[in-house]
C-alpha cells in the first residue's frame, strides 16, 4: 500500500480519515490489513501490552511524529484487530489528547463506549477511537455490498460476517444492526442481563434498560441451550421489547437467539407495521405468520 499520513491532511473526524483511506486505497483487501495500515501511517511497533486491567494502549510524542500500539496478550484475533484499530484512531484523529502525556491506556469498557455527553471530552474520545476502527475494519461501502447477498435478517448472518471482515462477532452484531435495510436491533446478553442493544435509528423505543433480565417470555428463556445454537425466527409479543404509545398499534415483533458460550447471547429483534396507511400491502389479507413462513420457504428453496 502506498497511502502515507499526507493523503489524511485536514482530516479530523472518523469518517473523514476513512474516505480519505479509503479514496487513497479504492482496491483496499478484506479483511483490512490493519497492521500494515498502521506502519504506513507511521506506526513503528506493534507490542504486547502488560498493564493489567487494560486492552490497548498507544505510545507517541506530543506531536505525534510516530507511535507504538500496545495490545493486550491474551486478546483473541478480532479483539486485537479492534484494538489496534482503536489505538490507530487515536493517534490519527488530531484533536485525542491523552490524560498522561505520551501515553494512552484504553480499558475493555473504553472499547464499548459508542455514546458521550457533549462535555466529557474522555468519553468523546474513546467513542472516535471506537467508530473509526469499526468503520476501518468494516468500510461501509463494502459493508453494504456483502450484506446485499443475505436478504431477510438471520443471526446465522454474523458469523459469516465476522468470518469474512475478520472481527469478532459483537462487532459483527453491531454493523448488522445498523445497516441491515430491514428495521431490527440485537442485545446482547449475559446470563440473563441484557448488557447492550444496538439498532438502527428508525427501531422503535426499547422499553427494556441495559443491566436489566430478559424478559420473561422471551424466546430466550424457552429454546434448547447447549453451546452455540441459533433458534428459529419466531414471532413474539411486541410488548415484551417495545414501548406503547398511547393509542398507536405496536409493530409486529419477530425474535431469534444466538446462544454462545460463556453464558452469552444475541438477540435478534425484527419488527414489521401490520397496518401502514401511507403504504399499500400486498400482503394486507395475510398474517405475519403466514408472511414469514412464505419468506422463510423463499429463503430456503
Amino acid at each position: 500500500m502506498k497511502i502515507t499520513r499526507l493523503d489524511l491532511d485536514d482530516t479530523g473526524s472518523p469518517e473523514g480519515l476513512i474516505t480519505k483511506i479509503l479514496k487513497a486505497e479504492p482496491n483496499l483487501p478484506i479483511p483490512v490489513p490493519v497492521e500494515e495500515l498502521a506502519q504506513c501511517f507511521d506506526i513503528t511497533d506493534i507490542t504486547v501490552l502488560t498493564t493489567e486491567g487494560y486492552e490497548g494502549g498507544l505510545i507517541t510524542d506530543d506531536c505525534k511524529s510516530e507511535g507504538v500500539i500496545l495490545v493486550n496478550a491474551a486478546a483473541r484475533r478480532g479483539r486485537r484487530r479492534f484494538t489496534i484499530g482503536h489505538e490507530l484512531g487515536h493517534f490519527l484523529i488530531p484533536t485525542h489528547r491523552p490524560a498522561k502525556s505520551g501515553q494512552f491506556l484504553c480499558s475493555r469498557e473504553d472499547m464499548r463506549q459508542w455514546a458521550a455527553k457533549e462535555n466529557d471530552a474522555y468519553a468523546r474520545m474513546e467513542m472516535e477511537a471506537n467508530r473509526f476502527s469499526a468503520l476501518l475494519l468494516m468500510p461501509p461501502p463494502k459493508l453494504r455490498v456483502y450484506l446485499g447477498k443475505f436478504g431477510d435478517p438471520d443471526l446465522a448472518h454474523i458469523t459469516e460476517l465476522a468470518d469474512h471482515f475478520d472481527v469478532s462477532k459483537e462487532p459483527a452484531a453491531r454493523a448488522y444492526a445498523s445497516y441491515h435495510e430491514q428495521t431490527i436491533a440485537i442485545a446482547v446478553v449475559k446470563d440473563g442481563i441484557v448488557l447492550r442493544v444496538y439498532r438502527q435509528s428508525r427501531f422503535p423505543n426499547i422499553c427494556v434498560a441495559n443491566g436489566s433480565a430478559v424478559p420473561r417470555n422471551s424466546l430466550y428463556h424457552y429454546a434448547a441451550n447447549g453451546g452455540q445454537t441459533i433458534t428459529e425466527i419466531r414471532q413474539n409479543d411486541a410488548e415484551l421489547w417495545l414501548e406503547s404509545d398511547w393509542g398507536k398499534r405496536l409493530p409486529t415483533l419477530y425474535e431469534q437467539v444466538f446462544y454462545q458460550q460463556e453464558g452469552f447471547a444475541l438477540i435478534m429483534l425484527w419488527t414489521e407495521c401490520d397496518n401502514d396507511e401511507d403504504e399499500v400491502d400486498a400482503d394486507e389479507n395475510r398474517t405475519s405468520k403466514e408472511r414469514l413462513l412464505d419468506r422463510l420457504a423463499h429463503k430456503y428453496r
